[in-house]
Protein backbone atom coordinates (compact mmCIF):
# COMPACT_ATOMS: atom_id res chain seq x y z
CA UNK A 1 0.00 0.00 0.00
CA UNK A 2 2.88 2.35 0.77
CA UNK A 3 4.47 1.77 -2.63
CA UNK A 4 1.12 2.28 -4.39
CA UNK A 5 0.68 5.56 -2.49
CA UNK A 6 4.11 6.87 -3.45
CA UNK A 7 3.89 5.65 -7.05
CA UNK A 8 0.36 6.99 -7.64
CA UNK A 9 1.20 10.40 -6.22
CA UNK A 10 4.49 10.55 -8.15
CA UNK A 11 2.57 9.84 -11.36
CA UNK A 12 0.31 12.81 -10.69
CA UNK A 13 3.32 15.08 -10.10
CA UNK A 14 5.21 13.85 -13.17
CA UNK A 15 2.17 14.12 -15.44
CA UNK A 16 1.49 17.66 -14.23
CA UNK A 17 5.08 18.71 -14.84
CA UNK A 18 5.44 17.02 -18.23
CA UNK A 19 2.19 18.10 -19.91
CA UNK A 20 1.94 21.84 -20.59
CA UNK A 21 -1.86 21.52 -20.81
CA UNK A 22 -1.84 20.68 -17.12
CA UNK A 23 -0.08 23.88 -16.09
CA UNK A 24 -3.27 25.29 -14.59
CA UNK A 25 -4.13 26.25 -11.00
CA UNK A 26 -6.11 23.06 -10.33
CA UNK A 27 -3.26 20.78 -11.37
CA UNK A 28 -0.76 22.96 -9.51
CA UNK A 29 -2.81 22.33 -6.36
CA UNK A 30 -3.20 18.62 -7.19
CA UNK A 31 0.55 18.17 -7.59
CA UNK A 32 1.09 19.95 -4.27
CA UNK A 33 -1.49 17.67 -2.66
CA UNK A 34 0.30 14.64 -4.11
CA UNK A 35 3.64 15.87 -2.77
CA UNK A 36 2.15 16.42 0.69
CA UNK A 37 0.57 12.95 0.63
CA UNK A 38 3.94 11.37 -0.19
CA UNK A 39 5.58 13.32 2.63
CA UNK A 40 2.83 12.47 5.13
CA UNK A 41 2.87 8.77 4.35
CA UNK A 42 6.68 8.73 4.44
CA UNK A 43 6.59 10.32 7.87
CA UNK A 44 4.56 7.51 9.43
CA UNK A 45 4.71 4.30 7.41
CA UNK A 46 8.47 3.48 7.47
CA UNK A 47 8.49 3.47 11.28
CA UNK A 48 5.22 1.53 11.30
CA UNK A 49 6.69 -1.10 8.97
CA UNK A 50 9.84 -1.31 11.08
CA UNK A 51 7.71 -1.84 14.21
CA UNK A 52 5.73 -4.60 12.50
CA UNK A 53 8.92 -6.28 11.26
CA UNK A 54 10.71 -6.16 14.62
CA UNK A 55 7.59 -6.70 16.77
CA UNK A 56 8.63 -3.57 18.67
CA UNK A 57 6.49 -0.59 19.66
CA UNK A 58 9.38 1.51 20.94
CA UNK A 59 10.06 5.06 19.74
CA UNK A 60 12.36 7.62 21.29
CA UNK A 61 10.90 10.81 22.69
CA UNK A 62 12.73 12.84 20.03
CA UNK A 63 11.51 10.49 17.31
CA UNK A 64 7.95 10.78 18.58
CA UNK A 65 8.04 14.58 18.66
CA UNK A 66 9.61 14.73 15.20
CA UNK A 67 7.08 12.31 13.75
CA UNK A 68 4.23 14.16 15.44
CA UNK A 69 5.44 17.52 14.15
CA UNK A 70 5.72 16.42 10.52
CA UNK A 71 2.55 14.32 10.48
CA UNK A 72 0.57 17.23 11.92
CA UNK A 73 2.13 19.59 9.40
CA UNK A 74 1.25 17.36 6.45
CA UNK A 75 -2.28 16.51 7.66
CA UNK A 76 -3.00 20.21 8.02
CA UNK A 77 -1.55 20.95 4.60
CA UNK A 78 -3.81 18.30 3.10
CA UNK A 79 -6.82 20.01 4.68
CA UNK A 80 -5.85 23.48 3.51
CA UNK A 81 -4.90 22.37 0.01
CA UNK A 82 -8.28 20.68 -0.33
CA UNK A 83 -9.86 23.95 0.79
CA UNK A 84 -7.84 25.91 -1.76
CA UNK A 85 -8.84 23.41 -4.44
CA UNK A 86 -12.50 23.89 -3.49
CA UNK A 87 -12.04 27.66 -3.79
CA UNK A 88 -10.43 27.19 -7.22
CA UNK A 89 -13.44 25.16 -8.40
CA UNK A 90 -15.81 27.75 -6.90
CA UNK A 91 -14.14 30.53 -8.88
CA UNK A 92 -14.11 28.41 -12.06
CA UNK A 93 -17.83 27.64 -11.77
CA UNK A 94 -19.23 30.88 -10.35
CA UNK A 95 -16.91 33.39 -12.05
CA UNK A 96 -15.69 31.69 -15.24
CA UNK A 97 -14.98 34.94 -17.10
CA UNK A 98 -12.79 36.23 -14.28
CA UNK A 99 -11.11 32.90 -13.50
CA UNK A 100 -7.76 33.60 -15.18
CA UNK A 101 -7.55 37.03 -13.58
CA UNK A 102 -8.40 35.78 -10.08
CA UNK A 103 -6.45 32.51 -10.14
CA UNK A 104 -3.21 33.87 -11.60
CA UNK A 105 0.11 32.06 -10.88
CA UNK A 106 1.15 34.58 -8.21
CA UNK A 107 -2.12 34.18 -6.31
CA UNK A 108 -1.95 30.36 -6.54
CA UNK A 109 1.58 30.38 -5.14
CA UNK A 110 0.44 32.71 -2.38
CA UNK A 111 -2.44 30.37 -1.50
CA UNK A 112 -0.05 27.42 -1.16
CA UNK A 113 2.39 29.50 0.92
CA UNK A 114 -0.39 30.71 3.21
CA UNK A 115 -1.52 27.09 3.63
CA UNK A 116 1.97 26.16 4.88
CA UNK A 117 2.13 29.14 7.25
CA UNK A 118 -1.36 28.61 8.70
CA UNK A 119 -0.66 24.95 9.37
CA UNK A 120 2.50 25.62 11.31
CA UNK A 121 0.76 28.15 13.55
CA UNK A 122 -2.67 26.51 13.91
CA UNK A 123 -2.18 22.75 14.04
CA UNK A 124 1.12 22.50 15.87
CA UNK A 125 -0.40 23.31 19.28
CA UNK A 126 -3.49 21.17 18.64
CA UNK A 127 -1.35 18.20 17.63
CA UNK A 128 0.73 18.48 20.77
CA UNK A 129 -2.39 18.26 22.90
CA UNK A 130 -3.75 15.21 21.11
CA UNK A 131 -0.53 13.21 20.92
CA UNK A 132 0.63 13.98 24.42
CA UNK A 133 -2.72 12.97 25.96
CA UNK A 134 -2.91 9.86 28.09
CA UNK A 135 -2.55 6.58 26.21
CA UNK A 136 -4.93 4.96 28.69
CA UNK A 137 -7.90 6.82 27.18
CA UNK A 138 -7.51 5.15 23.77
CA UNK A 139 -8.17 1.57 22.66
CA UNK A 140 -4.97 0.28 21.05
CA UNK A 141 -6.84 -1.81 18.44
CA UNK A 142 -9.13 1.02 17.29
CA UNK A 143 -6.21 3.46 17.35
CA UNK A 144 -4.14 1.15 15.14
CA UNK A 145 -7.00 0.77 12.65
CA UNK A 146 -7.60 4.52 12.56
CA UNK A 147 -3.87 5.14 12.12
CA UNK A 148 -3.65 2.84 9.10
CA UNK A 149 -6.75 4.43 7.58
CA UNK A 150 -5.48 8.01 7.72
CA UNK A 151 -1.78 7.34 7.20
CA UNK A 152 -1.95 4.81 4.37
CA UNK A 153 -5.39 4.39 2.84
CA UNK A 154 -6.39 8.04 2.39
CA UNK A 155 -3.12 9.19 0.73
CA UNK A 156 -3.22 6.05 -1.43
CA UNK A 157 -6.72 6.86 -2.68
CA UNK A 158 -6.21 10.61 -3.22
CA UNK A 159 -4.61 10.23 -6.68
CA UNK A 160 -7.52 8.04 -7.77
CA UNK A 161 -10.19 10.27 -6.29
CA UNK A 162 -8.87 13.66 -7.34
CA UNK A 163 -7.00 13.09 -10.52
CA UNK A 164 -6.38 9.72 -12.16
CA UNK A 165 -10.03 9.55 -13.24
CA UNK A 166 -9.52 12.86 -15.04
CA UNK A 167 -9.15 12.73 -18.86
CA UNK A 168 -6.61 15.56 -18.99
CA UNK A 169 -4.36 13.89 -16.44
CA UNK A 170 -4.60 10.53 -18.21
CA UNK A 171 -3.48 12.31 -21.38
CA UNK A 172 -0.55 13.74 -19.38
CA UNK A 173 0.35 10.24 -18.21
CA UNK A 174 0.43 9.08 -21.84
CA UNK A 175 3.06 11.75 -22.53
CA UNK A 176 5.25 10.12 -19.85
CA UNK A 177 5.31 6.90 -21.89
CA UNK A 178 7.24 8.58 -24.69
Amino acid sequence: MYLITVFGNLLVILATISDSHLHTPMYFFLSNLSFVDICFTSTIVPKMLWNIQTQSKVITFEGCITQMHFSTLFIGLDIFLLTVMAYDRFVAICHPLHYTVIMNPRFCGLLVLVSWIIIVSLFYCTGLGVYLSSAATHSSRSSATASVMYTVVTPMLNPLIYSLRNKDLRRGLNILKY
